[in-house]
Order: C-alpha cells, then sequence, then structure tokens
C-alpha cells in the first residue's frame, strides 16, 4: 500500500470506530476534501501528507480507540481528552514511536495500561487521568526518558509505584493519586532532581517518605495526604524545599513535631496535616507564611510552648495574626493551651474558625468580632469563660456557631440572637448562662438547630419562637424557665426533637404537641406540669411525672375528674400556619397554607407567598434579550448578575432541592424546577417556588436509583427542556427528574442561552453544548456578563471557577438517571468552588 494513501486509511479506520459523535465532528471526514483538512487533522510540512496531529478535544465523541491509529507513524501529538472513549487503549499505540504528547484523559478507557507505550522512545507528556484503568503501572515505562508530563491520577490502578520511575529524569510532574496503588514509595523517585509537582494521595501507601525526596529542592506541590505513611516530617523541610506551595499529609499516621523551619517556605499556601499523631510544640514563627490561605491541624496532638522571662507557658503563637490571607483555620482536637490569642481578629479574609476541644482559657475575646467574613465559628470543649462580646455580632455571614462545654456566663447578648443569617446551629449547651432568653431570638428565622440546654437561663420561653418556622432540635433542658409552655411552639411544623426538661413550667400540656406530626422527641420531664396528657401523635410512646392524668391506659395515670376531661370549644375561624415542606435553611420559599372558614362556614384555602422584591431569576439572566427588557432591582437600578452572586443563587436553590429531597419526613419532588421558578428577595437569595406539579412520595423508593416505585401521574409533567428524557418515555417521576431539571438550570444560568432554543436540536442540547466546551472553549460560551468589571487577572482566575461550576451542572444533566451527580454532591461541590 503507498504511504500516501496511509493515512487516510487509518483515519478512515478511527472514524468507523467511533459510534458517538454528538456534534457531527466526523461528518466531514469523507472523500470531497483531502484528510489533512479534515477537522482535528494537523500534517506536516516536510511530509505534507503524513498525519502529525490528532486533537478531537471536546468532540462529543465515544466508541473504541481503532487499533490502526498504531499506522501513523508521523503522528507526534494524539490528544482525545474530555470524550466518551472506552475500551481498552490499544497496544499498537506503541508503534508510533515518534510520539510526544498522548493525552487521553476524562475518558472511559478500561483495562491495563498498554506495555508497548514504552516504545514511543520520545514521548514527552502521557496524561490518563480520570478512567477506568486497572492493573499495574508497567515497568517498562521507566525508558521513556524525555517523559516530562507523567498524570494517572484518578483511576483504578494497583500494585506499587515502580523503581523505574527514577530513570525519568526529565520529569517535572508525577500524579498517581486517587488509584489503589500500595507499598512504599520507591527511594529512587529521589533521583527525580527536576521535579515539581508530586501527588501520591488518595492510595494505599505504606512506610516512610524517603527523606531525600525532601531534598528536591524545585518541589513545588507535594500531596500524600489519605494513605497509610509513617514517620515524621524532616526539621529542614522548610530550607531544602523553598519554593514549596502546598503540602498535604492529612490522614496518614505521622509523628513528631511539625518543623520551625516550615515557615521559611514562603510560597506556602495551603498545610493539611490533620488527622495525623503530631504533637508539639508546634512553631512559633508560622507569621512568617504571608501567602497562607489555608492550615488544618485537627486531630493531632499539638502543645504549643513559648518562653517568656524563662517561664513556661501554652498560647498559639501571636504571629498566626500575620497571615492576611488565611481564610480557614482548624486547630481542633489538640493539646492547646494558655489564652485565646486576640491576634485572630486581625485575620480579616478568615471564613472558618476552628479552635474546638483544647484546652484555651479567656473571655471570648472582643477583638474576633472583627471577623465579619466568618462562616462558621467552632470553640466547643475549652474553658473560655465571661461574658459572650457582642461584637459577635459583626458576624453578619454566621451559618454556625458552636461554643458548648465552656465557662460563658452572663446573659445571651440580642446582638447574637438578632443573626438571623445563623442556620445550621447555635450551641451554647453546658455554660454558666443567665438571664432571660430574650425576644430577638424571634430573629433567627433561618435557624434549625438551638441548643441552650445546662445553663441558668431564667424566666418564660419567648412567644417570638413562633417565627422560628425551620426549627428542627430545640433543646432548652435544665435551666430554670418557668411559666406555661408557649402556643408559640404549635407553629413549629417542623420540629422533630423537643426537650424542654428541668425547668419550672407548669400548666397542662398543650394539645397542639400532639398535631407535631414531625416530633420524634419529646421530653417534659421534671416541670411542674398537670391536667390531661393527650392521647394522639408522640404521647402514644410517652413516659411522664406526677401531677398528670388521663392519656394512653399504659401510662397508668388516674383518669381525669369531667371538668377537665371536657373538650374545649372550637372557634368559629380557624387559622393553622404550616410550613410547606420546602424550606431549607436559607428561606428557599416561605409559604403558608392558611385554612379559614367563609361567610357560609365552609373552608377555603389560600397560598401566600411573600413578596420577591427582585423577581425571577429567569429575568435576570435572560435580561437584554429581544422578548426581555432589562430587569430592574426594585430601587429603580438594573441588575447585573457577577460570578459570585450567580454560584450563591445556585447553592441556594441546590440546598432546597436537597432539603426536599432528603430532609422532608415525607420525600418531595418539585417536578417542575426552572429559572422562572427560582425567586430573588431583596438580599438576592434564591428561593424556590411554585409547587403545584410537586409529588409527595408515600412509598417505598428504589434505593439504588433513588426513584419512585409509583407516581401519581403517568403523564409527562414540567417544562419542555427542563424535563428529563425518562419522563418522556413513561418513567416515574423521581428526586432525579430533578437533578437534571437543576443541572439545566445551572447551565443556563452561566451562558445565558436556553435549552429550547432554536440551535438545539436532532443530537445537540444544552448539555453537550456545554459538555464538548469543556474545558478549553469554555470562555467562548460563557455569558460574559457575568465579567463586567473585572480585569483581565481577575477574568483568568474566574475562568477554572466557571468551568468548575458547569462541569456540576453537566454532570446533573447526564441522560441517565443513574449516572447522574446526586443534589448532596453538587451542593458540597459548589460550597468548595465558592
Amino acid at each position: 500500500m503507498e504511504t500516501n494513501h496511509t493515512d487516510r486509511l487509518t483515519l478512515i479506520y478511527f472514524r468507523d470506530s467511533v459510534d458517538e459523535d454528538l456534534l457531527g465532528i466526523l461528518s466531514s471526514w469523507n472523500a470531497s476534501s483531502h484528510h489533512c483538512e479534515w477537522q482535528g487533522v494537523v500534517c506536516g510540512r516536510q511530509h505534507p501528507k503524513r498525519v502529525v496531529s490528532l486533537n478531537l478535544t471536546s468532540k462529543g465523541l465515544g466508541g473504541l480507540l481503532s487499533p490502526h491509529v498504531g499506522n501513523l507513524s508521523f503522528l507526534r501529538r494524539l490528544v482525545l481528552l474530555n470524550n466518551s472513549f472506552h475500551g481498552e487503549i490499544p497496544q499498537s499505540i506503541g508503534h508510533s514511536f515518534r510520539l510526544r504528547h498522548l493525552i487521553l484523559s476524562n475518558n472511559s478507557f478500561d483495562g491495563p495500561m498498554p506495555t508497548n507505550l514504552s516504545q514511543c522512545s520520545s514521548l514527552e507528556i502521557l496524561n490518563l487521568i480520570d478512567n477506568q484503568l486497572v492493573g499495574k503501572i508497567p515497568d517498562e515505562l521507566g525508558s521513556l526518558s524525555k517523559l516530562r508530563y507523567f498524570y494517572l491520577s484518578k483511576n483504578s490502578l494497583t500494585g506499587s509505584i515502580p523503581h523505574s520511575i527514577g530513570n525519568l529524569s526529565q520529569l517535572f510532574d508525577l500524579s498517581v493519586g486517587a488509584n489503589g496503588l500500595q507499598g512504599e514509595i520507591p527511594k529512587t523517585l529521589s533521583k527525580l532532581c527536576g521535579l515539581r509537582f508530586v501527588q501520591l494521595a488518595f492510595n494505599q501507601l505504606t512506610g516512610e517518605i524517603p527523606p531525600a525526596i525532601f531534598n528536591i529542592s524545585s518541589i513545588i506541590y507535594f500531596g500524600a495526604g489519605d494513605n497509610q505513611l509513617r514517620g515524621s516530617i524532616p526539621p529542614c523541610i522548610g530550607d531544602t524545599l523553598p519554593s514549596l506551595g502546598y503540602l498535604d499529609f492529612h490522614n496518614n499516621l505521622f509523628t513528631g513535631i511539625i518543623p520551625l523551619s516550615l515557615s521559611n517556605a514562603s510560597s506556602l499556601r495551603y498545610i493539611y496535616f490533620d488527622d495525623n499523631s503530631f504533637h508539639g510544640p508546634m512553631p512559633t514563627n508560622l507569621g512568617k507564611l504571608k501567602a497562607l490561605e489555608a492550615m488544618l491541624l485537627d486531630f493531632n496532638y499539638i502543645r504549643v510552648i513559648a518562653t517568656s522571662s524563662n517561664t513556661m507557658y501554652g498560647t498559639i503563637p501571636p504571629a498566626i495574626g500575620n497571615l492576611f490571607n488565611l481564610s480557614y483555620l482548624d486547630l481542633s482536637n489538640n493539646s492547646l493551651g494558655g489564652r485565646g490569642p486576640s491576634c485572630i481578629g486581625a485575620l480579616h479574609n478568615l471564613h472558618e474558625l476552628y479552635l474546638s476541644r483544647n484546652v484555651l482559657t479567656r473571655e471570648i475575646m472582643s477583638s474576633i468580632g472583627n471577623l465579619t467574613l466568618l462562616n462558621r465559628l467552632h470553640l466547643l470543649l475549652n474553658n473560655f469563660y465571661g461574658e459572650m462580646s457582642q461584637s459577635l455580632g459583626n458576624y453578619r455571614q454566621l451559618i454556625e456557631l458552636e461554643l458548648s462545654n465552656n465557662n460563658l456566663s452572663g446573659s445571651i447578648p440580642w446582638e447574637v440572637l438578632g443573626l438571623s443569617t445563623i442556620s445550621i446551629m447555635i450551641s451554647l449547651v453546658h455554660n454558666q448562662l443567665s438571664g432571660s432568653l430574650l425576644s430577638q431570638v424571634g430573629s433567627l428565622t433561618n435557624l434549625v438547630e438551638l441548643d441552650l440546654s445546662y445553663n441558668k437561663l431564667t424566666g418564660p420561653i419567648p412567644s417570638s419562637m413562633s417565627k422560628c418556622l425551620l426549627l428542627e432540635q430545640l433543646r432548652l433542658a435544665v435551666n430554670s424557665f418557668h411559666g406555661e409552655i408557649p402556643p408559640a411552639l404549635g407553629t413549629l411544623k417542623g420540629l422533630q426533637e423537643l426537650d424542654i426538661s428541668h425547668n419550672d413550667l407548669s400548666g397542662e400540656i398543650p394539645s397542639f404537641l400532639a398535631q407535631l406530626i414531625d416530633l420524634k422527641y419529646l421530653n417534659l420531664s421534671s416541670n411542674k406540669l398537670e391536667g390531661e396528657v393527650p392521647k394522639q401523635g408522640i404521647f402514644l410512646n410517652a413516659s411522664v411525672n406526677k401531677n398528670l392524668c388521663g392519656g394512653i391506659a399504659e401510662l397508668n395515670l388516674p383518669s381525669c375528674k369531667s371538668n377537665t376531661s371536657k373538650p374545649l370549644q372550637t372557634e368559629k375561624v380557624r387559622v393553622i400556619a404550616t410550613v410547606v415542606a420546602v424550606l431549607s435553611y436559607f428561606i428557599l420559599c416561605l409559604c403558608l397554607f392558611i385554612f379559614c372558614v367563609d361567610y357560609h362556614g365552609n373552608d377555603f384555602k389560600a397560598l401566600l407567598y411573600e413578596y420577591m422584591a427582585n423577581g425571577s431569576l429567569e429575568n435576570l439572566i435572560q435580561q437584554g434579550n429581544e422578548e426581555n427588557v432589562d430587569h430592574k432591582h426594585e430601587h429603580g437600578k438594573p441588575i447585573h448578575l457577577g460570578l459570585m452572586q450567580r454560584i450563591d443563587i445556585a447553592i441556594d436553590t441546590a440546598s432546597a432541592i436537597k432539603y426536599l429531597h432528603r430532609d422532608c419526613s415525607l420525600k418531595i419532588v418539585h417536578g417542575d424546577l426552572k429559572p422562572s421558578n427560582v425567586l430573588l428577595n431583596n438580599e438576592m437569595m434564591g428561593r424556590v417556588g411554585d409547587f403545584g406539579l410537586a409529588t409527595i412520595s408515600f412509598v417505598m423508593t428504589t434505593e439504588a436509583m433513588d426513584i419512585d416505585d409509583h407516581s401519581s401521574s403517568v403523564a409527562v409533567r414540567g417544562s419542555v427542556g427542563y424535563v428529563p428524557l425518562e419522563y418522556g418515555m413513561g418513567g416515574m417521576v423521581s428526586t432525579q427528574g430533578d437533578v437534571y431539571s437543576y443541572g439545566i438550570v445551572l447551565l443556563e444560568m452561566l451562558i445565558r442561552r436556553r435549552p429550547t432554543e432554536e440551535a438545539f436540536k436532532d443530537h445537540l442540547n444544552l448539555h453537550n453544548f456545554v459538555k464538548v466546551a469543556l474545558p478549553d472553549r469554555v470562555m467562548e460560551i460563557v455569558d460574559s456578563a457575568i465579567f463586567n468589571g473585572e480585569s483581565e487577572n481577575d477574568v483568568e482566575r474566574m475562568r477554572d471557577c466557571v468551568a468548575s461550576v458547569l462541569r456540576i451542572g453537566v454532570a446533573c444533566s447526564i441522560e441517565s438517571p443513574l449516572d447522574r451527580m446526586d443534589v448532596a454532591e453538587a451542593l458540597k461541590e459548589l460550597h468548595k468552588i465558592r
């Protein structure tokens, strides 16, 4: 066969092995044009008819990789990343002895790695990340003397890391993380004197890290977390690795001290030493690491020691206050002692602070009130004392406050009770707090858990708690609350746990407690309650104390007198407010079902929504299109959604869907999630509305798929473009259908393209359109309004962020329900990106 036709025929074989071509890329590979003009094909200059490069990145291709590809003897670059190729990588690829770049990442290749790759003696880049490869890393690859980038992470490779890798003298990057590799790290890696990037995390590696590796001064990134490695960190690590920016040893078996020299690695941005057995002293000079953004040291045995006038005492180094870029600080579960440092108040970029389970003392420092960006504050199980600082009220972004098991005294400041952003938890249990619980507690409208047990609080339980509609756990036990159990608690329809035992409460047990259908735990013991015990709801399984009567027979209580056993007359107008099960801790949609009586004595129903001043997400992201006018804020100014705002709205929406699917006593499928049903309040918080097609699942679900066995309707329901394919094929309504709709909404939010546009037809839809653009062509499809006013440097930095969010949207809108990303996982990933 003439060599002029060899490459053309090989490409035809390649084309014929592809069984999925979503964008029709290979339709141009036909007889009407020269094969060197086919899309993705580049021919050489010296040999004009010979293929030197085949690049089909993100083209929506799937199928097998033809073994004939090895006949492209002049091929230098084969790039197929981010497609859906599967099957084994053919051994014949080793015949391409001129090959320099082999990039097959983000596909579904399986089977073992081809040993014949060792014949590609010119290979410089080998990237097989994120496939399904199995077996061992071939020893033969150690002969690739020109290899610079070796990427095998996120596969299922086993065995040990070959010693022969130490022969790759030109290697810059080694990434074999997230596999099943075992054994010790070979000492031969220390021969790679130009190594910059080392990723060994998430394997089953054992033994010690060869000390000589820490002498490779070029290393910038070293990740060895989540293995079974042991030993200690060399004392001179900061001197021998001066360019180090990322150091991850988390979840291993390391011991010893954290070296003082670590502060000499001035470029360090991330330190992950959590879940080991390090002990003190901790370096007092870490404040020199001005670039540090995150440091995790929790679950160790660190003791912090400093000297002053030859007297030894425990303290967190004041120099930590110099880490101005730090956003996450976790020193929990150690033995840190001394006074909590006021210098932490200088960390103005801090979002999360964890100092729990230490032996820190002093008053809760007023200086930490300067941390206005703080989301989470955990100081439990220390010896903090004194009054809670009013400056805690400055935490306008706080969602979680955990100060339990300390020695705090005085009253709870109204400034803290007024933090309506707190949504996850307030825990002040086991302190010495006194005074009454102020009515400002009603401002905690987003709160899910409130625990004030084991204090010295007095006064009545405030009726303003009726506004805390999201409360699921309320614990006020072992205090001195008095008066009656307030009727306000009857509005908390989502309450699952109520413990008001060991107080001085009096009066009768309210009948409304029996109507709280979600209530799983109720403790009213050791109070001064009297009268009849209800016979329904939670009281079917109750234990009681004296002065009570009636109830179920098993309680063995005396019968009530006739005047106390008469039922109360109901009033003519009944107003019962219940929270529809669509609330998350962000108050994603406040709905009240109101049942009233009309003039004829008949019940009627009305559904009320809180007014959403900023309209719907659809109006905002589609503003400026022909069919829309510019959307304006309630004060008249046009609204331009930046990237962070869109991510926040995406988080709000995912939180709502997660609440419906996982946190409700009855699983709820929304059934019609789309941008017009995501509403925005004054603070631009996203809330899900319009539950006209919502379905409550009363039956068991298929565990593997999370899809309902039965549905209230077999008709296709929802809006075109947002309805998953399985609905149109007779599939049952499911939570995974909501996930699909959410994925489409997420994609539309970022690229401002509707799934119903004329361009999306046949095999091209919004999902595929975005998928094939990832990651290289993200900037071509994203809504440019996201970057309004941003500098070129910021735009480039935001590019990866946009790509990460789009990947979540693609993962949620996969055609097969089984393969879709779970909404909880999507929410977790969005929080990481945020």
